[in-house]
């Protein structure tokens, strides 16, 4: 029986609960790196963990079902599947990548792809044609939509189609709307990517990361590059996400619905100039964020007038915390430029609008009431202390 996504989260797709017939509600972890035979020839289908575990296993079943993939897998964190991913390619090999990435993955793609003889072409993908871009060269693209963190969106059913017809794979990092909001495979796409850490953990207590291919085939080169590098989830940390994943569409309402109120309140505050939201429909990708995705997420990133503004929202911000990281239940505010985009380089920053007065939030599950009153409290002490200098 195909089970609806809510009840996905909860019971994963039928599958009995444990592997060992106790009928354990929560699925067992199984802390062990090695497994036993019972004679030559005879095996549990469990051999030794770095090939597979039966807790991870559950998680990726539980994955590869959400975003309706052959398979996913999981690995020890997000890069490390970025990492992994990076593996399907050869020297020479030409891969293009939208130009507002995550800032670790433009690190991994500059100071490591490129070094193993990997070529990168990074355009705004919202605005370029694909079709432009491709080389004889070319294998892959690889998008985030929105993108991280300026929140531009991309046509995953048209980028898709140019990409088969040129027989390249399309890649997408779902990481900002979840499977709960958005299913690549289901528009078209080779490959998705998340950082686990981030909705799917929903705690901001583990890191993992995931591929889920939407081919056998690409599910085996993937699997034979997890068991040969060894960049696997560990059981227990496997067991976090499986529980996170428990609420994560419970979650995801509970937090868009706060974003949508926080947008708002953005909107009409003097101080910031400007507002990057895919569920705003001045957003350029609004009406392609609507055609293929449920909802517009949980991730607001918001430019303000000048940066000693920014600075002083980072130094006073107390229920919403200065950190790095998003998609917890906890609300998350960052610095792009200093913190999840510092090694980006500054040329890069620029022409992508990543500037010292942009910050990103991460917006939570908390009361709305309470997130709104922060943020007046802390505009409210900036105008007082602006006053008092212009004064």
């Amino acid at each position: 029986m195909e089970y609806n996504f809510l009840t996905k989260c909860v019971h994963g797709n039928g599958r009995d609960a444990s592997c060992d017939g106790s009928g354990a509600i929560s699925f067992p972890i199984y802390q062990s790196a090695t497994f036993a035979h019972k004679g030559l020839g005879e095996s549990t289908g469990y051999d030794y963990s770095r090939l597979q575990n039966p807790t991870r296993e559950q998680l990726e079943k539980v994955v590869a079902s959400l975003e309706h993939g052959t398979d996913a897998l999981a690995f020890s964190s997000g890069m490390a599947a970025i990492a992994s991913l990076m593996e399907l390619f050869q020297p020479g090999d030409h891969i293009i990548a939208v130009n507002d990435l995550y800032g670790g993955s433009i690190r991994l793609f500059d100071h490591i792809s490129k070094k193993n003889g990997i070529k990168f072409t990074h355009e705004d993908l919202s605005k370029v044609s694909v079709e432009t871009l491709i080389t004889t060269e070319t294998k892959a693209v690889i998008i985030e939509t929105p993108t991280n963190p300026m929140m531009n969106v991309i046509d995953i059913q048209k980028t898709a189609e140019i990409a088969h017809k040129h027989h390249l794979l399309l890649i997408v990092d779902n990481t900002f709307l979840s499977p709960y909001f958005q299913n690549p495979i289901l528009l078209g796409a080779d490959i998705v990517i998340h950082s686990g850490t981030k909705y799917l953990g929903g705690h901001n207590d583990t890191l993992a990361g995931f591929l889920v291919a939407a081919s056998e085939e690409i599910a085996e080169r993937l699997r034979f590059i997890i068991k040969t590098t060894g960049s696997g989830l560990a059981p227990m940390d496997s067991w976090l996400i499986l529980r996170g994943i428990k609420t994560l569409g419970l979650r995801m309402n509970q937090a868009q619905e706060n974003a949508l109120a926080i947008v708002k309140w953005l909107k009409e505050e003097e101080r910031v100039c400007k507002v990057f939201y895919p569920g705003l429909p001045e957003n350029p990708g609004y009406e392609v964020c609507c055609r293929q995705s449920r909802g517009f997420g949980c991730m607001i990133s918001f430019e303000v007038e000048s940066r000693e503004l920014a600075a002083h929202i980072l130094k006073h911000v107390r229920l919403i915390q200065f950190a790095e990281s998003l998609g917890g239940v906890e609300s998350l505010i960052t610095y792009p430029i200093t913190q999840t985009h510092a090694d980006v380089p500054k040329d890069i920053l620029a022409a992508n609008g990543i500037t010292d007065c942009v910050l990103r939030l991460s917006v939570g599950i908390e009361d709305i009431g309470d997130l709104i009153k922060e943020l007046e409290g802390v505009f409210e002490s900036y105008g007082r202390q602006h006053g008092e200098q212009e004064g």
